[in-house]
């Protein structure tokens, strides 16, 4: 009875992992590619998925095409680097917040639920300015 319960509680504990865990997925990429995660690259591949915290990086040539949980795609040009600062999702209430980071490149955006949610639930930021996104198609170029 008691491994019975264990397991129960295992299984349990396994699918009750937090939603923010899997941001979202990498849907196509090419090209020179990276993911910077805690001090360390990943390779992303379709269907790596993404956390809170990691940079898109792109070389000469390279591209990443992601879609996150609310809906939100991204295009990723060359030469960019783009960090996915916070991204909080209630699947539920479909609200959260959602901040971006172009350090440098080019950043094609599709929102999604969030920047739909409310004002100024989504933000993009460059190094010279803060965009406040409302649901709309948009493209964010910072030259290096």
């Amino acid at each position: 009875m008691k491994c019975g319960l264990l397991v129960t509680f295992s299984l349990l504990a396994m699918v009750a992992q937090p939603a923010w865990a899997d941001i979202g997925r990498v849907k196509k990429t090419t090209g020179t590619a990276s993911i910077e995660r805690k001090g360390a690259r990943v390779t992303p591949a379709v269907g790596t998925s993404l956390l809170p915290g990691d940079v898109l990086v792109t070389g000469n040539g390279g591209q990443i095409a992601v879609t996150f949980a609310d809906n939100t795609r991204f295009s990723v040009g060359p030469n960019s680097r783009i960090a996915v600062d916070k991204f909080d999702f209630d699947r539920t209430t479909r609200s959260g917040a959602f901040e971006t980071r172009v350090e440098k490149g080019s950043l094609g955006v599709v929102s999604g639920q969030i920047a739909k949610s409310r004002r100024d639930a989504m933000k993009v930021r460059t190094p010279t300015s803060l965009l406040g996104v409302r649901g709309t198609r948009f493209i964010v170029n910072v030259p290096e």
